[in-house]
C-alpha cells in the first residue's frame, strides 16, 4: 500500500479520499487554487500546496503543476477524483512516466473511451449493443445534415469528447438541425477543447441505468450492480438509486455481463461506470464508459457495504480485487440526491456566496447489518464556507439507506426536512417535491420527464395557505419579541407607549405584512398581539391562537386546529416547514413598484450571476426581438443565454468576449 498520495481534486471527493486514506494509514497531500485556500479538503489533508489561480485552467487543470508538487513532496500516487483531470489520458501517462501511480485506468484505456464515437465503434465490434447513429470524422454541416436525415428524427447531437450533460442537443426535425449543431459545437469547444460531434437515434422515454465496474491488473473484471439515474434535468442527474426498481434479475444479469464485456474490451483497470440507455421494453444500448469514480458511487457502497475508494487504492497498489463476482451481495435500497446552490425558481440558475447557515441531518452510519437505516452526508463545505463562481455549486450529497425502497424514500424525505441553507439559494424545496412525486414513488420516471413536466415540481405559494399563515405568525411574534426587548432597555420602560399589545384608540391596531415568494407578493393584515391574532389573507380572515416560538419551531392554532411547524428566520427571510412542504419568504418593506413605472429594467440586459462572457452576438444598431440572444455567459460549468427583454435596437454593448463580469452588471442597453 502507498505511504503518501496526492489528491488532484477538490470538494467532497477530495475530502472523501482523504478520510479513506487516513483510515488506511496513508498520508495525504492536497492541492488548491487561490479560491480554495481555506477549503475543507485543504484543512483535512496532512499537507496542502497552492497550484495557481481560481479558474480551473489556472490550477486544477494544470497537470504539470500538480506533478511538480507530487514529486517535490515524495508522493507515490495521484488520485484524480472525478472531473478535472480524472479522464485525461495525457495526464495519466505523464503520471506513470514520472514514476508515480495514477489511481485510475491506464491512459490507453481512456483514449479508447475519450471519443464517444470511437467508443461506440469499439463496443459494437466487441458485441455490446449500441444505438444506431453516425460516428464518422467528416464534420461538415452538409455531411452531418445528410447523416442526421439518414438516422432519422428525433436524434441526439452529442459532443464526441466530454460528458456531464455538456454538448448535447435533441433535434426533432430536419429544420432544427443546423442551429442545434452550431450551439452544440460551440459548447463542446468551450468545455472540452474539441467540437467534434456524433449523432445517434434518440430513444423516447428512456431509462438511464449504469453499472459500477472494477478491474485489476491480474485479469479480473467484475460489476457491483446497477444504479438508476433516470431522474435528470437537461442531462444532469438529480436523483440516483440502487438497485433499480425497473431492472429484473434476468435483465440485471444480461446488462452486468455486457458491462464486464465492455471493460475487458478496453483492457480496463480500477473503477469505472458503464452507462446504458434502456427502452421501455427492456432493450438496452451502450452509451459510454466513465473512466473514473462517479459522483453517485455512494449508493453502490451503501447496498454492497464496500468502500470503493479503498478498492481504488488497493487495485492501484497492485492488489487483486478484494472479491469475486459471486461474492458481491446487495442488500436493501439506497438513494442519493444532490444539494446545490441554485435557484429552481429562476431556471436553476447557479448561485454563489457565503453559507451563512448550513444545517444538514446528523449522519447515522450503519454500525451493523441489523441497524434500521442510514443517513450519510458527503460534503466539501461547512457553515461559513463560500460557494465560489469558479466550480460546480454542489453543497452536499445526501444519501440514505434502508431495507427497501419505500422505507428509503421515507427516510430521505425526513432527512431533507432537516436541511436548511441560508446564503445562496438552494434546491432543497425542489428535491422535497421531487421525492414525493408519483413518478419517483412509482419508479416510472424517464430521463426526459423533468424537462417535459418541470411545472409539476413547483407549487405556487398560494396553494399553501397554512404555511403562509404560519410564516406571518412567526413574523408577528418576532416583531413583538424584538420590540419588547427594545422597550425593556428604554429609559421609560414602564411607559404605556412602549406596550406592544396592538391597542389603538377607538379601534384595533392593524399591521400590514408584505411577504415575497419569487415573483409572487402576499399582502396580509393582522390585528391582535401576544400569540392571538386575526390575519386576513386573500380576503379571508383566519383566527390564530396560542402561538408560541420554540427551539426552531412554531406551534399555533389555525382556525381552531393546532399545528406545529419547523420555523426559522434568516435576515430578511422566513422559512417554515410542515413536515412535507417547505416555504421560504422574503420580508418586504412594502408593495413592489409597478412594472411600468420607473423601476422598469426592460431596456437593460444584465448578468444574472458572476461569469465570463463567451459570445457577443449583437453590436450597437442590431435589431432584436424579445427573446433573441444578445450575449452568452459562462458560469459554473454552464452556458447562460442572455436574451433581449423586449423588441428593440441595441444602443450600447458594455462587455466583450473573454471578459469576466460581476452579478447584476449591465452588459447591453436597448434604445429607449
Amino acid at each position: 500500500m502507498f505511504e503518501k498520495i496526492l489528491i488532484a481534486n477538490r470538494g467532497e471527493i477530495a475530502c472523501r479520499v482523504i478520510r479513506t486514506a487516513r483510515r488506511l494509514g496513508i498520508r495525504t497531500v492536497a492541492v488548491f487554487s487561490e479560491a480554495d485556500a481555506d477549503a475543507q479538503h485543504v484543512r483535512l489533508a496532512d499537507e496542502a500546496h497552492p497550484i495557481g489561480g481560481p479558474r480551473p485552467q489556472d490550477s486544477y487543470l494544470r497537470g504539470e503543476a500538480i506533478l511538480d508538487v507530487a514529486k517535490r513532496i515524495g508522493a507515490q500516487a495521484i488520485h484524480p477524483g472525478y472531473g478535472f483531470l480524472s479522464e485525461n489520458a495525457d495526464f495519466a501517462d505523464a503520471v506513470e512516466a514520472a514514476g508515480l501511480v495514477f489511481i485510475g485506468p491506464p491512459g490507453h484505456s481512456m483514449r479508447k473511451m475519450g471519443s464517444k464515437a470511437g467508443a461506440k465503434d469499439l463496443m459494437a465490434a466487441a458485441g455490446v449493443p449500441v444505438v444506431p447513429g453516425y460516428t464518422g470524422m467528416e464534420q461538415s454541416l452538409e455531411m452531418l445534415q445528410r447523416e442526421a436525415d439518414r438516422v432519422g428524427y428525433p436524434l441526439m447531437i452529442k459532443a464526441a469528447y466530454g460528458g456531464g450533460g455538456k454538448g448535447m442537443r435533441i433535434v426533432r426535425s430536419a429544420g432544427e438541425f443546423a442551429a442545434n449543431l452550431e450551439s452544440c459545437q460551440r459548447e463542446a469547444k468551450n468545455a472540452f477543447g474539441k467540437d467534434r460531434v456524433l449523432l445517434e437515434r434518440y430513444v423516447e422515454h428512456p431509462r438511464h441505468i449504469e453499472f459500477q465496474i472494477f478491474a485489476d491488473a491480474h485479469g479480473h473484471a467484475i460489476h457491483l450492480g446497477e444504479r438508476e439515474c433516470s431522474a435528470q434535468r437537461r442531462y444532469q442527474k438529480v436523483l440516483e438509486e440502487s438497485p433499480s426498481a425497473f431492472v429484473t434479475p434476468e435483465l440485471r444479469e444480461r446488462m452486468g455481463a455486457a458491462a464486464v464485456l465492455a471493460a475487458r474490451a478496453i483492457d480496463y483497470r480500477n473503477a469505472g461506470t458503464v452507462e446504458f440507455i434502456v427502452g421501455a421494453g427492456g432493450d438496452f444500448h451502450f452509451m459510454e464508459i466513465n473512466t473514473r469514480l462517479q459522483v453517485e458511487h455512494p449508493v453502490t457502497e451503501e447496498v454492497t457495504g464496500l468502500d470503493l475508494v479503498e478498492w481504488q487504492l488497493r487495485v492501484a497498489a497492485g492488489e487483486p480485487l478484494p472479491l469475486a463476482q459471486e461474492q458481491i451481495v446487495q442488500r436493501g435500497h439506497a438513494i442519493e440526491v444532490r444539494l446545490y446552490a441554485e435557484d429552481p425558481d429562476a431556471g436553476f440558475l447557479p448561485g454563489s456566496g457565503r453559507l451563512e447557515t448550513l444545517q444538514l441531518p446528523s449522519p447515522s452510519p450503519r454500525a451493523s447489518a441489523t441497524q434500521e437505516g442510514v443517513v450519510r452526508i458527503d460534503s466539501g463545505v461547512i457553515e461559513g464556507d463560500t460557494v465560489t463562481i469558479f466550480y460546480d455549486p454542489m453543497i452536499a450529497k445526501l444519501i440514505v439507506w434502508d431495507e427497501d425502497r419505500p422505507r428509503a424514500l421515507a427516510r430521505l424525505r425526513a432527512a431533507l426536512a432537516q436541511c436548511r441553507v441560508q446564503g445562496p439559494k438552494s434546491n432543497i424545496a425542489f428535491l422535497e417535491r421531487l421525492v414525493r412525486h408519483p413518478t419517483i414513488v412509482d419508479a416510472t420516471i424517464d430521463t426526459g420527464y423533468l424537462d417535459r413536466h418541470l411545472d409539476e415540481f413547483f407549487a405556487p405559494a398560494e396553494d399553501d395557505p397554512q404555511l403562509l399563515l404560519a410564516a406571518a405568525t412567526v413574523l408577528l411574534l418576532q416583531q413583538e419579541t424584538l420590540a419588547a426587548r427594545a422597550a425593556a432597555n428604554a429609559p421609560d420602560a414602564g411607559s404605556p407607549w412602549n406596550a406592544r399589545d396592538g391597542w389603538r384608540l377607538g379601534t384595533a391596531g392593524v399591521r400590514r405584512l408584505v411577504l415575497d415568494h419569487g415573483t409572487q407578493e402576499f399582502a396580509l393584515q393582522a390585528t391582535g398581539s401576544d400569540g392571538s391574532y386575526a390575519i386576513t389573507l386573500n380576503g379571508a380572515s383566519h383566527a390564530i391562537a396560542g402561538a408560541r416560538l420554540g427551539d426552531g419551531t412554531a406551534s399555533l392554532r389555525i382556525d381552531g386546529q393546532m399545528r406545529r411547524f419547523a420555523a426559522a428566520t434568516f435576515g430578511p427571510f422566513i422559512e417554515v416547514h410542515d413536515g412535507q412542504r417547505r416555504l421560504r419568504l422574503r420580508i418586504s418593506d412594502g408593495p413592489r413598484r409597478d412594472a411600468s413605472g420607473g423601476a422598469s429594467d426592460e431596456h437593460r440586459i444584465r448578468a444574472p450571476m458572476p461569469g465570463r462572457v463567451v459570445v457577443v452576438k449583437a453590436v450597437p444598431g442590431t435589431a432584436l426581438r424579445a427573446g433573441d440572444v444578445a450575449l452568452v455567459l459562462e458560469a459554473m460549468k454552464m452556458e447562460l443565454a442572455l436574451k433581449a427583454p423586449r423588441d428593440g435596437v441595441i444602443a450600447e454593448i458594455r462587455a466583450q468576449a473573454g471578459e469576466f463580469v460581476e452579478a447584476d452588471a449591465v452588459l447591453a442597453i436597448l434604445e429607449q
